[in-house]
């Protein structure tokens, strides 16, 4: 089934907001869910909205929760999340950075007590829409075990970043130091396929294919031994300076539903002015995609592409043609609906 963005848009505000939300912060939830299933990224768009909702239900987030300054020295914050939602209270952080960037030409802030918050690039994004660039980390629930090690200490532990263009697209570097993103192994056990060998263990250390069990288990790292120091760098910045959870004391989305998350999150914003002069970086950068683009290609390749460029295509073809939403995603939402009482909008007929 495929929904015009808007209309998708509206629902997943008008969801959030009779979940509790305020009208402004509704939008900014929506718009976080509807952007990921728009850029192809659906394990964290609107695939999340009903664990997001439930948790809110139960108490287990609050849904109008101010987002607090506990330090702040120069262009460093250290905030609290107070336990409001993940993906608001990151947006607010990044709209608090943008001027301190621009003041002292590098901003940063951690987060704690927060929650899971959808793609970490997304924050970068807006970043780099208003011309900077940003780096993000955040710690996740434990689902990945160190190199050498079987129980599940870190979380998938992304990074992120972005960096403004001339080309119409930004550089969008999003990827977690896993072997594979969580969320896959989630939407294929929601769907009872296998997975590939080599992406997690079972809860015996075996290595399975199964994503059932995988999910008991744990996911494996990326590149073995590197992509485990790439987690720690992650769960030090994330957890450990921002005074949130560290790896197993952070509560699972999906398991614990008796207890908070209290994820954190790493944001350090760069404003090009404050190293060169913002016309010299863009033509600085689009020269290197050119380049990296005129490269030799292997057999079968008919393009080079740059990080953020496929999902920018995406993006346009699901603003012309719709973004699809799954049958079981769809049958959370209904059921939003009718407790909420919102009508909720029937697919349109497109032509691809």
């Amino acid at each position: 089934m495929r929904f015009p963005k808007d209309q998708l848009l509206a629902l997943a505000a008008q969801l959030a907001q009779a979940a509790g939300m305020s009208a402004a912060d509704a939008r900014i939830f929506a718009d976080s869910l509807v952007d990921a299933d728009l850029h192809g990224v659906s394990t964290h768009g609107l695939s999340r909205l009903n664990i997001y909702l439930k948790r809110i239900e139960l108490g287990l987030i609050d849904p109008r929760a101010e987002l607090h300054i506990d330090r702040r020295r120069g262009g460093v914050l250290s905030l609290d999340a107070a336990n409001g939602i993940g993906q608001v209270q990151a947006v607010k952080a990044v709209d608090m950075l943008v001027p301190l960037a621009r003041e002292h030409g590098i901003a940063a802030a951690t987060i704690r007590n927060s929650q899971h918050f959808g793609a970490v690039s997304y924050y970068c994004n807006r970043a780099a829409a208003q011309g900077f660039i940003m780096l993000a980390t955040t710690n996740c629930e434990p689902a990945m075990s160190p190199t050498g090690g079987w129980d599940a200490f870190f979380g998938t532990n992304p990074i992120a970043a972005s960096f403004p263009t001339g080309k119409g697209f930004p550089v969008k570097i999003d990827l977690s130091t896993s072997a594979i993103a969580r969320g896959n192994i989630i939407a294929a056990a929601k769907k009872n396929e296998p997975i590939p060998l080599g992406w997690a263990l079972d809860p015996n250390g075996n290595p399975t294919t199964d994503a059932q069990q995988a999910l008991l288990g744990t996911v494996l790292t990326m590149a073995g031994h590197k992509g485990y120091a790439l987690a720690l760098m992650v769960e030090l910045l994330s957890g450990v300076l921002s005074g949130s959870a560290i790896g197993p004391d952070i509560g699972s989305m999906y398991k614990n539903l008796d207890r908070k998350q209290d994820v954190g999150h790493f944001f350090c914003v760069l404003d090009i002015e404050a190293f060169m002069d913002r016309a010299e970086f863009l033509s600085r950068i689009d020269e290197t995609i050119d380049r990296l683009k005129a490269g030799r290609r292997i057999a079968g390749i008919n393009e080079i592409l740059v990080p953020g460029e496929r999902s920018t295509r995406t993006a346009e073809h699901n603003e012309r043609f719709g973004i699809s939403v799954g049958a079981e995603t769809w049958k959370e939402i209904e059921s939003w609906c009718a407790k909420f009482n919102v009508a909720p909008p029937a697919p349109e007929e497109v032509s691809q």
